[in-house]
C-alpha cells in the first residue's frame, strides 16, 4: 500500500505548501483536491497551466500523484479531472454520490449519474471510485453493494471510507470484505462518536478517535489491496501550517504502525 495524504489539510495553503507538508511527514503520495471551497490546489478551469507546476513538485518533494478528489458529478467538470488525471498520469478520480439516504428515487438518480461518470473515466483511460457518505444516497454497506451490483465498468470503483461507515453504525473492519472486489482506493481518517460530521481535523487525526482502523488495514492488507491509502482530513481550512504538518505527521505515523503490526511493511 502507499501511503498518501490529501491536500485539502492543507487547504488553506497553497499547492505548495501542501507537497511539502506532505513530504516532511513522509508519504509515499498525494491526493490533489480539486473540492470547491475547501482548497485552492487542483482548480479544474485551468488545469491545463497547473499541470508543469503539479510535475514539478512531484518530482522535487518525491511524492507519487495518486488520486484526485472531485466531488461534483458534472459531466464537464468530471471530464476536466479526468483529462487532468491522464495527462498526470493518475489513475483515480474519487466523487461523492450525492442524493438522499434511504430514498429509491435519488438512490436510482446517483447510479445513473456514475454510470455516466463512468463513461468519462473510459474515455481518458482513468477509474471514478465512489464512496459511502453520510446522508447521501450511497452511505452504507448495502447501498454501496447496489450501486457495485448496477454498473459493471471496468472504470469504476469503490472509494472506502471508514469514517462514513463508522458513522453509518457497521465497523468498518467487518464491512469492507464485502465490498473488497471493487475497492480501488481507501480514504482513512478516524472520528470519535457517531454524529454527522467527522469532527475537528485533530480528532480526525488516526489514532485520536474510535475507530479500529488497525483492523480496517489488517484487512485490506490479507485481501492483497496494494493501492492507495489517502489520508483525508477537511475542515482545516483556517489552521496554521504548523496545524496541518502535525496533523499529518501525527496520522502518518498512525499509519505506518498499522501497516507494520499487519505485516505489510
Amino acid at each position: 500500500m502507499q501511503l498518501g495524504a490529501n491536500s485539502v489539510l492543507f487547504g488553506g495553503h497553497s499547492m505548495a505548501d501542501a507537497f511539502r507538508g506532505i513530504a516532511m511527514a513522509g508519504y509515499d503520495g498525494i491526493e490533489l483536491s480539486a473540492i470547491d471551497g475547501m482548497s485552492e490546489h487542483l482548480v479544474l478551469d485551468r488545469w491545463e497551466e497547473l499541470v508543469p507546476e503539479i510535475r514539478d513538485l512531484s518530482q522535487e518533494h518525491g511524492l507519487a500523484l495518486l488520486a484526485i478528489e472531485q466531488p461534483q458529478r458534472d459531466p464537464d467538470v468530471m471530464d476536466r479531472a479526468c483529462r487532468a488525471a491522464s495527462a498526470l498520469g493518475i489513475p483515480v478520480v474519487n466523487t461523492g454520490p450525492g442524493g438522499t439516504a434511504d430514498d429509491e428515487e435519488s438512490l436510482n438518480a446517483s447510479i445513473r449519474s456514475l454510470a455516466e461518470m463512468a463513461k468519462i473515466g473510459e474515455e481518458h483511460g482513468v477509474t471514478i471510485c465512489v464512496k459511502a457518505h453520510v446522508g447521501a444516497s450511497i452511505y452504507n454497506t448495502p447501498t454501496t453493494l447496489r450501486v457495485m451490483e448496477e454498473i459493471d465498468s471496468p472504470a469504476f470503483g469503490i472509494d472506502m471510507d471508514p469514517s462514513h461507515i463508522h458513522r453509518a453504525g457497521e465497523n468498518p473492519a467487518e464491512a469492507i470484505t464485502a465490498v473488497m472486489s471493487r475497492v480501488k482506493h481507501v480514504h482513512i481518517r478516524d472520528c470519535k462518536g457517531m454524529q454527522s460530521g467527522p469532527g475537528k481535523p485533530e480528532d480526525q487525526a488516526n489514532g485520536r478517535g474510535d475507530i479500529d482502523l488497525l483492523g480496517f488495514v489488517r484487512v485490506l492488507h490479507e485481501h492483497g489491496y496494494d493501492g492507495a491509502l489517502n489520508l483525508e482530513v477537511i475542515g482545516a481550512r483556517e489552521y496554521s501550517l504548523e496545524q496541518c504538518c502535525t496533523i499529518a505527521a501525527e496520522s502518518r505515523g498512525h499509519m505506518q504502525a498499522c501497516l507494520q503490526a499487519c505485516g505489510a511493511r
